[in-house]
Order: C-alpha cells, then structure tokens, then sequence
C-alpha cells in the first residue's frame, strides 16, 4: 500500500453505506418508482420486474435487515441465509446476500463480504435504486480490501450506468488511484470531489497533500496544508501536515516557524512534536555553516516539554540531547547528557557517544571505560568502538591492549580496511 511520507496516516475512505431499504412486494411499483426518480433518474440500466410475492419472506426480509442495522449477527444470520437457501424470490435472496455481506464486512471478512455483494448483484433482481446503492458499496468494500484497480472499474460501471456523480465518489475514486501511484488522477478526482460540495472531508485534502507531495509538487502541497491549518488552526492533524509537507519542499525556516506558533499556543501538545521541532532544528543547524545557535534551540525545545512533563527523561531524550550540546560545542554538557542516557539505555549507543567524546578530551581511562559498557550493551558498529577502545588503550600507554582491539576491528567489515592499516604501520599485523 502507498503512503505519503511524513504525512499522517492515511485512513481508508469512509463507508458510507447503509443497509438497503425495506424490500418491495411485486406490484408496489409506485413506491419504487417514486424512489428511482430520486436517487438514479438518468439510469441506463432497465428496471426489472420484482418477483417478492411472499409476505413472508418479506417479514424475514425485514426482520433480517434491520437485524443487521442493530448489529445483532446472530438474529440476521440465521433468517438472512434461510432465505438466500429457500426462497423463490431472486430479490429476496438478492438483498438477503446483501445483509449478508455486512455482516461479513463487520467481521473484518472483506473478501467474503465482496464475493457476497457480487452475487447479489449478479441475480439482477433489485431496482436501480437499490441496484446502484449496492454496486457503490462493492467498490468501497474493495477499497477496504485494497482492490484499488477492482473498485475504480466498479465506481466507472457505477458512474456510467447510474448517470450519477457525487463529491463521495470521487473522493473514493482519488484514494484508489493514490493507492496505485497514479497522483495526477488522483488530484484530479479529489479536486473534482471537492467542487461538487461546500463541506469536503479532512481525508480528502489528505489525499490531495499527498498526491501533490508524491509527484513533486511539494509548493501545492505546502500551500493546501497551510490552508487547512488556517481553518483548523487547533487540529493536530492539520499542524503535522503541513509542517510535514514544508520539510518535504526543504522550507525547514517555514516549518520551524510553523511548529514554533503550535508550540507558543494551540495544538502542539505532545511529545512526538517537541521531539519533531528538535530534530528540526539539529537538520537545519547541522546544513548551516554555525550549527550552535540553531543547536541551541533544539535544547530549549527538548527542555521546555520536559519542564512541562510532556517529554519523559528517556533514553532517547537524553541520547538527543546530548547530541544538540555536541552540535553546540558543548562537549561536557554532551558527555554529560549521554551519561544520562547509559543506565536506562537499552542498548551501547549513547556509551559509545560518550566515550568517542571522552577520548577527544584525551579522558583515556573513562573513555575506555565507556566504550566497554556500551560493547558490553551492544553497539551498531562494532568495528568503530573496538577502534575508540585501541586509541585508548594507546592513549593509557597499554599497546598490546590497543593491538589486541585493533585486531578486533580487523574483523569488522566497515572498519576492516583502516584497522588493517594501522595494525601494519605499527607491525602488529
């Protein structure tokens, strides 16, 4: 499945369906008809004779339908596939697959609940208004089970049989072809979506940013997200889009301002968007040409939720802060805050960190003495603390040790060809 990076999680299109209406005995055709000129008046398709003369399997009919409505599987399930197995009535059984198939749906079965909607369909029976109703849900049932290229043909059949064009459909039509990598199609559904209605969906424009994000066009993504923002100025949704799609288009000053207003007042409230703005400025400290002063803030940023309680005292808070002191020049305060991060570390990261700093302030036996803790934890690269620990082995004067952990790193393939180097130059190799 396709997903824009960076932006919030795309949610299926919503399912709009409902349960079909009451079943028509035969011979109340101005009821049906009154409803057709509503719903589809312009439908190609011709409209059957209805064959339901049982009043019986009327009752069950409704019984069933309005079972499933309620959410009562075990009512409808029984009288549903009673009749699906023994009425005489096409329609009956027709629109009994369909209760059917909600009940499938509900239960998360989205291949069962499909391979029941097309069955139901296939009998021929229902009305155009029921008919049509049933083969919009088909393709949103196939959305759900991420049949993209299944459900466009089916909205396409819908569409051009119907004669019927609707915001909702679109905007299903957009997600599908998003799904699929197809984003000009897809922008051009959703905005097509979005003409038909004065009240478009949050998910459609978050299909539209992605769209735009997708195939370059990170300044219409920019500028959709911060539009929304300024109409949902309090939705946290709204902030990560946009300051998302900013980071996208490399307009870091932008979304640091962005997420800078959130901070002051609004929805920035959790600790993912504390985190989010510090790592923000390290990027954006780390491509100037002084990083301390954006470094800087990155702390403050970090320190501010901590104040506030939103961001704990983790391991990874302090493995960040410690890595915004280092940008800073702050060599102490990184150690320190590294340090921080050791005891309640999972793994050697945050030791190895110290202890690289620790030996460029030329501390040889704390530096050792880290860079060991955090072998011991477990560490990415090997190769590099077996490295760190011979220079300080060599800085405590102790050369075999140093051999001994050069030889180690030997056996490292991303410091293999260094360690082997060194090892011949002091004719240990």
């Amino acid at each position: 499945m396709k997903h824009a990076r960076g932006l919030t999680a795309l949610a299926s299109a919503a399912l709009l369906f409902t349960v079909a209406s009451s079943p028509v005995l035969a011979g109340d055709s101005h009821a049906a008809k009154a409803k057709q000129e509503v719903q589809y008046p312009n439908a190609t398709r011709a409209e059957p004779k209805l064959d339901l003369t049982s009043e019986k399997d009327q009752k069950n009919l409704n019984a069933g339908l309005d079972a499933v409505s309620a959410g009562d599987k075990a009512k409808a399930e029984p009288l549903l596939q009673g009749i699906v197995d023994g009425s005489k009535s096409k329609y009956a059984q027709a629109l009994a697959l369909q209760g059917l198939a909600s009940l499938k749906y509900n239960d998360s079965d989205y291949k069962g609940a499909i391979s029941l909607l097309q069955r139901s369909l296939a009998l021929g029976v229902m009305p155009n208004d029921t008919y049509f109703q049933l083969e919009y849900m088909l393709a949103q049932f196939q959305v759900a089970d991420e049949e993209y290229q299944p459900a466009l043909d089916t909205i396409t059949k819908w569409r051009a049989e119907g004669k019927k064009e609707t915001a909702e459909s679109y905007a299903l039509e957009g997600n599908a072809e998003y799904r699929l990598g197809k984003y000009p199609e897809a922008i051009a559904a959703i905005n097509k979506a979005k003409s038909l209605t004065d009240k478009p969906q949050a998910s459609w424009n978050q299909i539209l940013m992605a769209s735009y994000s997708e195939s370059g066009q990170n300044d219409k993504a920019a500028e959709l997200a911060q539009q929304q923002l300024s109409t949902n100025p309090d939705d946290p949704n709204a902030l990560h889009n946009a300051a998302s799609v900013l980071v996208q288009a490399h307009k870091y000053p932008e979304a640091i301002q962005l997420m800078e207003k959130g901070r002051a007042s609004g929805p920035f409230k959790s600790e993912a968007d504390y985190v989010s703005l510090a790592k923000l400025y390290l990027v954006t400290g780390q491509d100037s040409s002084d990083p301390a002063p954006n470094a800087i803030k990155a702390s403050q940023v970090i320190e501010d939720g901590m104040s506030k309680g939103v961001v704990k005292p983790s391991a990874d808070t302090y493995v960040l802060l410690g890595q915004a002191a280092e940008l800073a020049n702050n060599t102490s305060k990184a150690i320190d805050d590294y340090n921080k991060a050791v005891p309640i570390a999972t793994d050697g990261e945050a030791a190895l960190r110290a202890g690289r700093l620790l030996l460029s302030e030329n501390k040889y036996s704390q530096a050792k003495g880290m860079v060991q803790q955090g072998l011991d934890k477990g560490v990415k690269q090997k190769g590099v603390a077996y490295m760190l620990l011979a220079e300080s082995e060599r800085g405590l004067k102790n050369k075999p040790a140093a051999i001994a952990a050069m030889k180690l790193a030997a056996q490292q393939p991303e410091t293999a060809e260094k360690a082997k180097a060194w090892l011949k130059k002091t004719g240990a190799d």
